[in-house]
């Protein structure tokens, strides 16, 4: 997962070509009941009961990468590389 001015690129080592970036949804692309400022309109799909690694790394400047609903944030800052497992236990957007 790399970090720049306004948006993410994720990209799947264990899937060749795999990769895509995500930018948050302005206040006018909100549908009813999205919450502001944690929209995005390309959501990271992982799969349940496996442990999913992200490495998390900044293209420019320091970021922060979040999983709100399951206590995640790491710093993305260019240069280093954070690093946090998780195995998610059920489906659903988080």
């Amino acid at each position: 997962v790399t970090g720049h001015h306004w948006y993410w690129s994720y990209e799947f080592s264990d899937i060749p070509g795999l990769e895509f970036d995500s930018y948050m949804k302005s206040v006018d692309q909100l549908e009813l009941g999205e919450p502001r400022l944690l929209e995005v309109d390309n959501r990271c799909v992982v799969p349940c009961d496996i442990n999913v690694r992200f490495c998390i790394t900044s293209g420019d400047v320091i970021h922060s990468w979040a999983l709100p609903s399951m206590s995640i944030k790491l710093d993305a800052m260019s240069g280093i590389l954070s690093t946090v497992s998780y195995s998610f236990p059920t489906v659903g957007v988080f």
